[in-house]
């Protein structure tokens, strides 16, 4: 398990690129430091807001003093005193935030996804959203055919897509409804379904312009997730299938999509 520091320093783009791959590597490969990854990298809770008080109460001014005091890394310093300055600052941070995690986007931390496809953020967001969902969640009837159409042609054209019942049909899977969401001021669309054998799946769909990029797979939240784009839009279907199953319905929708 990669330290937070590196994974922080992977985030930020401060990692050269025999380190970036290693840590890609593990993040592909790891569900748990996958899991990390994605709690590290999350931007859009209101941490900041929540843990004020403790932030306001921090004796700031007797900690900068104890920092000025530090001297700089040297090599003797370092082989002196066994810590280098940028480990004692990290121990000190851990001490000070230990189990609390500090909203990034509202301290003006940005951090950019290396990977030329559509950033795995939205797609994190998506499976913690969806975790929370239990059969009883998608049990209200779908309405009719006529109902579900419009439902989809409504959320098709906020997308710029054209979303039919036929086009968004999973064998053996049951649509339940579809609803557009906002991710980062942009439209996300999430068409849920209810599995009788796995239980809630759903497409979700949001623009993108990074451009179009074969179907690849990941684990999330305990969910397999399928994911793909093209040239305007990137989509993921995400479930608790079996992912030889979500691989095959993604396929199938993916096809009725481009047709």
């Amino acid at each position: 398990m990669p330290s937070d520091e590196l994974l922080t320093a992977f985030i930020d783009g401060e990692l050269n690129a025999t380190e970036r791959d290693r840590i890609e590597e593990l993040i592909a490969s790891d569900a748990q430091v996958a899991e990390r990854f994605d709690f590290l990298s999350r931007s859009d809770l209101p941490f900041r807001e929540a843990f004020e008080p403790v932030l306001a109460a921090a004796p700031s001014a007797r900690l900068n003093a104890m920092l000025a005091a530090i001297p700089s890394t040297s090599e003797q310093k370092k082989a002196a005193s066994g810590v280098s300055r940028r480990g004692f600052l990290s121990a000190l941070a851990a001490c000070l935030v230990a189990g609390v995690a500090i909203d990034r986007a509202a301290i003006g931390i940005s951090h950019r996804l290396t990977k030329p496809e559509e950033g795995s953020d939205w797609r994190a967001v998506v499976a913690e959203y969806l975790s929370l969902y239990t059969p009883d969640t998608l049990s209200a009837p779908a309405g009719d055919l006529a109902e579900q159409t419009a439902q989809l042609s409504e959320v098709g054209s906020k997308l710029g897509l054209t979303l039919t019942p036929e086009t968004i049909a999973l064998p053996g899977v049951d649509f339940k409804r579809a609803q557009v969401l906002n991710y980062d001021s942009k439209p996300l669309a999430q068409i849920a379904y209810l599995d009788p054998e796995s239980g809630p799946m759903a497409l979700c769909i949001i623009p993108s312009t990074k451009g179009a990029s074969a179907p690849d797979m990941e684990n999330r939240r305990g969910m397999n997730v399928v994911y793909w784009s093209n040239a305007t839009h990137a989509f993921m279907l995400i479930g608790h299938s079996p992912i030889d199953r979500m691989k095959a319905l993604a396929d199938g929708v993916r096809q009725s999509l481009a047709a």
